[in-house]
């Protein structure tokens, strides 16, 4: 009778729980919180969207790697997000698009992977207890030292309190004039703008400055520890606050004070994504708080409550606005229909609103775009007045 392979990768959860199963891509050790993200596509997008900086991913759906890896379709340089689990094995890519597969292009880019895990069982888990604090390790020949893996996981901090967005951020401004990717030619250039848009990069994914650009925006990113000075200096028509990890009452220390101060010297329009409506948010004056286990998937119904509309979007995020604290002056525009958390503001008679998902991620597919529309058609009207 033959044996049973021995584990190459292990799971350590910070109460003790051990999973064990087959490693793939880089070899190593890495802590984070564990999350669980129920889309069926995207884990590509998903690995390199900066917004996943200090997680583990959990993905509910078995089949990936079926459709490899390419260029196109990263969000941004490399991956960010700490890790991947996944029911089976990375299948054999099988797609006309696929340039490497997907256990290559972990290991050459330092990512560890699982797979032979029952993540049926960890998304119980974790919906049931909250984000757990892990330890992923993958070493060929199964030697672990369990012990040492449950201290780090518990030693590891936690997202609360935590600035990422220093880490994700760019190290200096640059112009995008890429658009949506459009079949057959890919990626077209911008040749005529409109409107002239300083983007915030907080952990900016590459599909959001290609929706702006294809609204008709010249996009100008600077890091997320711009002040209003640097922003305003470039004469914008927009200001735009791009996605991001980590706590959002941390990035705050820096990014509220210069929401605040182009909100009270102009009357740009701004638009926010993720942790840039956190941002927008915390700088009118509510506050956000630490979700249970976030939502993280490509199926989540969310209502705008100005028109009744329902709108099937893609979200990543482990924290939320708290509504109860929104005030005068500022509407809640959208929440979502699984748990009622807020989706979306709006101020009072001026161009200023922020969504918690991601409009550019289009699952819907096209349900959510008029907001990039909608924030065009703002700096428009501003023009004309």
């Amino acid at each position: 009778m033959s044996k049973k392979p021995k584990p190459t990768a292990c799971l350590v959860l910070a109460d003790g729980t051990v999973f064990y199963g087959k490693g793939f891509g880089a070899v190593g050790e890495t802590t984070a919180e564990l999350c669980f993200n129920t889309a069926m596509t995207g884990y590509q997008e998903i690995m390199t969207d900066p917004s996943y900086a200090g997680q583990v991913v959990t993905f509910t759906f078995p089949h990936i790697g079926n459709t490899g890896v390419n260029p196109e379709d990263d969000e941004t340089q490399d991956p960010v997000a700490a890790g991947m689990v996944v029911k089976w094995d990375p299948t054999e890519p099988s797609n006309w698009r696929a340039a490497e597969d997907l256990a290559a292009w972990l290991a050459k880019r330092g990512r560890i992977g699982i797979g032979g895990l029952d993540t049926r069982r960890l998304t119980r888990a974790i919906r049931q207890q909250g984000a757990p604090h892990v330890a992923l390790a993958h070493d060929p020949d199964g030697n672990f030292d369990l012990e040492a893996l449950v201290a780090k996981a518990r030693k590891f901090p936690g997202l609360v309190g935590l600035d990422l967005a220093r880490d994700v951020t760019c190290a200096q401004s640059y112009r995008w004039d890429e658009m949506r990717w459009a079949w057959p030619d890919g990626f077209p250039k911008l040749k005529d703008a409109k409107h002239k848009v300083v983007a915030i990069d907080y952990g900016a994914k590459r599909n959001i400055l290609r929706c702006l650009a294809s609204a008709g925006c010249d996009v100008t990113v600077l890091p997320a520890t711009a002040t209003a000075e640097e922003v305003l200096a470039l004469n914008p028509d927009g200001v735009f606050l791009s996605n991001g990890p980590g706590d959002p009452a941390a990035t705050g220390s820096y990014a509220v004070p210069m929401i605040q101060e182009v909100l009270n010297t102009t009357d740009l329009p701004i638009f926010g994504i993720c942790l840039g409506h956190q941002m927008l948010a915390l700088a009118l004056g509510a506050k956000t708080i630490k979700m249970n286990h976030g939502h993280h998937g490509a199926n989540h119904p969310v209502k705008d409550k100005t028109t009744g509309k329902v709108e099937i979007t893609s979200m990543n995020h482990g924290f939320t606005v708290d509504a109860q604290t929104l005030p005068d002056g500022v509407q809640e525009t959208h929440i979502s229909l699984f748990d009622g958390s807020n989706c979306g503001i709006a101020m009072d008679n001026r161009p200023v609103f922020s969504v918690q998902y991601h409009p550019e991620a289009s699952p819907g597919p096209m349900d959510s775009y008029y907001l990039f529309e909608r924030f065009a058609e703002a700096m428009a009207a501003r023009a004309t007045a």
